[in-house]
C-alpha cells in the first residue's frame, strides 16, 4: 500500500459518494436499473483504475474480481440493490482497513 493513504482514503470516499449517487438516482429518480447498472459498471471500472493508483495493484485486482452473487427473483430493484452492495461493502472495509493501518505506529525502535 502506498505511503499516500490519506490520498487512498479521499479516493475510497469519493467513489463511495459517486456510487450513492447513482444509487439514488436510479431508486428515487428514474427507476431505471438498467441504466443505473450501466453506470455501476463505467463507475466500478474508474473505481479500479483508481485503486490500482491510489492503494495498489492488490487491492485492484481484488476490487475488479468481485460479482454479484446469483439472483433467484424477478425484482430488478432487489437486483440492483444487491449489485451496489456488492461493491458498496467490499470497498467501505478497504477505507477502514487504511484508515485502521494509519493510526497504527509504525513498528521498530524509538
Amino acid at each position: 500500500m502506498p505511503n499516500d493513504s490519506t490520498k487512498a482514503l479521499l479516493n475510497i470516499q469519493q467513489q463511495l459518494k459517486e456510487l450513492d449517487v447513482i444509487f439514488q438516482d436510479t431508486m428515487e429518480g428514474s427507476l431505471n436499473t438498467v441504466s443505473g447498472t450501466e453506470r455501476v459498471a463505467k463507475w466500478r471500472a474508474r473505481t479500479i483504475a483508481l485503486l490500482k493508483e491510489s492503494v495498489g495493484d492488490k487491492e485492484a485486482e481484488e476490487f475488479a474480481r468481485l460479482q454479484p452473487g446469483m439472483v433467484f427473483t424477478n425484482d430488478l430493484v432487489e437486483e440492483f440493490t444487491d449489485l451496489v452492495d456488492c461493491f458498496r461493502v467490499p470497498l467501505k472495509a478497504l477505507g477502514q482497513k487504511i484508515f485502521k493501518a494509519r493510526q497504527v505506529p509504525p513498528a521498530g525502535g524509538s
